[in-house]
C-alpha cells in the first residue's frame, strides 16, 4: 500500500477521471451515485506508482498475490446492479485492492469486506481512506463462510468467479436483499446474476452480461 506522502491527485488525474466517467456512461452506466463515487476516488492511489499514467484506463491491472484490481466498468456494473441505498449493510467478498470497497463506502453503505489472501489483508491497516470512510470493516477469512455473527445483510457483492451460489452467504442475506454474483458457465466465462431473496426464502434470478473474474476459492492463505 502506498503512503500519503508519496501521493498527489493532480488536475491531470482529475481530468482522466472525468474521461473515465464519460466512458462508463457510454457503456451504459446510468446510476449517478455510482458515477459520482468513481469520479471522487483517485484510482491511482490503489496501484503501484508505475501505473500512475494509465490508472484511469478502463482495464484491470495486476496487484499483489496474483490478483487484480477490476476494470472500472466491471466495478461500476456490479455496483449499479446492487442498487445501494445509504446506510445499508453490504457484505463484500474479496477485498482485493480495496477500490471496490471504497466505491461502496463512498455511496454511504456500511461495508463489511472479507479477504482470503493474507498478503492483501495485511495491507488493510494502512488503508489510505480509513478516516474518510469509517463505515468499512475489514476481515480476514473464507468468503464462502461469510460473517454469520454480523448477518443479516441488505446486499452481498461477490467479486470473484463463483462455481455455485454459496449457501452460507445466501442464508446471511435479508429477505428482499440482493446478491450480485458472477457465476461460472460451461464456456469458461461468468454470467453476472442478481439474486433477490423472496419472502419464502426462494430466489428471484436475473441474468446479465458475461465477464471474466479470478476464481472464488475456499479457505484462506497464510502468506
Amino acid at each position: 500500500m502506498r503512503k500519503w506522502e508519496d501521493l498527489v491527485d493532480t488536475y491531470l488525474h482529475k481530468g482522466l477521471r472525468n474521461k473515465l466517467v464519460e466512458i462508463l456512461k457510454e457503456k451504459g452506466i446510468t446510476d449517478e451515485h455510482v458515477l459520482k463515487a468513481i469520479h471522487s476516488i483517485p484510482r491511482h492511489y490503489f496501484l503501484d506508482s508505475a501505473f500512475d499514467k494509465i490508472a484511469y484506463e478502463d482495464r484491470a491491472f495486476p496487484i499483489a498475490a496474483d490478483q487484480t484490481i477490476s476494470q472500472p466498468y466491471t466495478v461500476a456494473y456490479q455496483t449499479q446492479l446492487l442498487q445501494i441505498k445509504k446506510g445499508e449493510k453490504v457484505l463484500e467478498i474479496g477485498t482485493g485492492s480495496m477500490y471496490q470497497t471504497t466505491v461502496l463506502a463512498a455511496m454511504g453503505a456500511q461495508v463489511f469486506t472479507i479477504e482470503r489472501q493474507k498478503q492483501l489483508f495485511d495491507q488493510t491497516p494502512t488503508y489510505l481512506f480509513k478516516e474518510q470512510y469509517p463505515n468499512i470493516q475489514f476481515f480476514f477469512g473464507d468468503g464462502f463462510e461469510g460473517l454469520p455473527l454480523l448477518a443479516p445483510f441488505d446486499k452481498i457483492l461477490i467479486t470473484a468467479a463463483a462455481p455455485k451460489i454459496p449457501e452460507k452467504l445466501w442464508d446471511q442475506l435479508k429477505i428482499s436483499g440482493k446478491m450480485i454474483i458472477p457465476l461460472d458457465e460451461s464456456d469458461g466465462a461468468q454470467r453476472m446474476l442478481r439474486l433477490t431473496k423472496k419472502r419464502d426464502g426462494s430466489v428471484k434470478q436475473e441474468k446479465f452480461d458475461t465477464f471474466s473474474f479470478v476464481p472464488m476459492l475456499e479457505g484462506k492463505t497464510q502468506k
